[in-house]
């Protein structure tokens, strides 16, 4: 809004009014109004919280071996985050831009659906919160309509990668001149960095685009899903998910940056994306609503996120991802959301197989993955096996999530690395 406002100034050589024309400007005004934003009104939100009771118990100090205790602690606190994210993006963005209004749809859409999960568990006292089923439904309509969005916009175009070669060394990297519809994504660590879904059935000949759109569609709903669940995962510990999240935000938002600049993206060798530079002053907001929200959350925690924010968070790294076609770096980015994914898949799975052989087995102490770090031997049940029972010592979860954090970073350096190792 405030884009337009002082767009309509300049004309009039307003003084000053100009400055709202830089992304650099804006993208720093929104990362510190978001940061404002949270810190502030997290506070008051956080008494509100607490003068209603709403909240939710996390752990007891009586089965922590830290006799750390996390009852009473205001939960939702993922409406903090949604709210700092929102006014600036609202003030400081272009409201026509199409990326900008699927990550606004996105932040409202995970956000209603996180909060109904939470408002079902404190509210109703149901510990399990809204049905799976219910959960999926949303996550796959929310990849639906990005996929389709992207796939329909006229606004949602590429400019090809042309190599200028001297023999059989390249000179020099330009880009078309005309845009273009693609289904092209980046891969990471091949010379030929990006790969087009609809090659994946090239045999249909003149259909093949069209089908390699319903491909990117389905990778889409893929992504959403996975994404928006690991990190909700990953929300075990005070700071964890948020911090996590932050590191993951600032690598996708130089992802977004250098795609959206004609001369880096030639430096580069990656695809231009005409329009993609308001993501960065979506994704700055972003960053300063999980950082201000650590304030709060950050070991001890005074609030915690619950869905309303995990699952937000989450979809919102996913579909940024697909947005800038960087979708197939995420499984090296978001590493730390897999591996918790994938330790809970293996341990239930793992269980099953063994329940229908008459055992009781596990493979980890404890899952997501972080939650095997922090339990003791003591805890575990003495009729079941287990195949990992190390570390035996436990760690205090301020450790864990600050060596997960340690690990999100080397995961982010990897991944802009990949843009020049092929």
């Amino acid at each position: 809004m405030l884009y337009y406002l002082f767009e309509y100034l300049h004309k009039f050589g307003f003084p000053g009014a100009g400055v709202f024309g830089y992304i650099s400007f804006r993208a720093l005004m929104a990362l510190i109004l978001s940061l404002l934003i949270s810190s502030i009104y997290g506070n008051k939100f956080i008494d509100t919280l607490k003068r209603k009771q709403i909240s939710e118990t996390q752990r007891d100090a009586s089965i922590d071996p830290f006799n750390i205790n996390k009852v009473g602690v205001p939960s939702m606190g993922g409406v903090i985050i949604i709210v700092a994210i929102l006014i600036p993006c609202l003030l400081l963005g272009k409201l026509t831009n199409v990326y900008m209004l699927l990550m606004l749809v996105t932040t409202v859409w995970l956000g209603t659906l996180g909060f109904l999960d939470d408002y079902i568990k404190i509210f109703k006292k149901d510990k399990e919160g809204l049905h799976g089923r219910f959960k999926i439904v949303g996550q796959i309509g929310l990849g639906l309509i990005v996929g389709l969005t992207l796939y329909y916009s006229p606004q949602v175009v590429i400019r090809e990668n042309i190599e200028i070669k001297q023999g059989k060394h390249i000179v020099d990297v330009i880009h078309t001149k005309s845009n273009i519809k693609s289904t092209q994504t980046t891969i990471p660590f091949f010379k030929e960095n990006n790969f087009d879904y609809a090659d994946l059935v090239g045999f249909l000949g003149e259909k093949a685009q069209p089908v390699g759109w319903i491909i990117f569609v389905l990778v889409t709903i893929f992504v959403v899903t996975a994404v928006s669940n690991g990190a909700n995962l990953n929300d075990g510990m005070d700071g964890m998910a948020a911090g996590n999240s932050a590191i993951i935000g600032l690598t996708l938002g130089i992802l977004a940056y250098v795609s959206s600049h004609l001369e880096f993206a030639s430096y580069l060798n990656i695809m231009y994306i005409p329009g993609c530079e308001e993501l960065v002053i979506f994704i700055c907001a972003f960053i300063g609503a999980l950082i201000g929200f650590l304030w709060y959350n950050a070991y001890p925690a005074q609030v915690f996120m619950g869905d309303t924010g995990s699952l937000t968070i989450g979809g919102i790294i996913a579909v940024f991802a697909i947005i800038i076609h960087k979708e197939l770096l995420i499984p090296i980015l978001c590493g730390v959301f897999l591996c918790e994914n994938f330790s809970v898949i293996m341990q239930v799975s793992y269980f099953k197989r063994g329940k229908k052989k008459g055992v009781r087995q596990r493979i980890f102490k404890r899952t997501p993955i972080h939650d095997h770090f922090r339990t003791t031997i003591a805890q575990l049940d003495p009729t079941c096996t287990y195949k990992f029972t190390k570390p035996a010592n436990v760690y205090h979860e301020s450790k864990i999530t600050i060596r997960f954090w340690i690990v999100t970073i080397l995961l982010a350096a990897i991944t802009i690395i990949t843009l020049k190792i092929r």
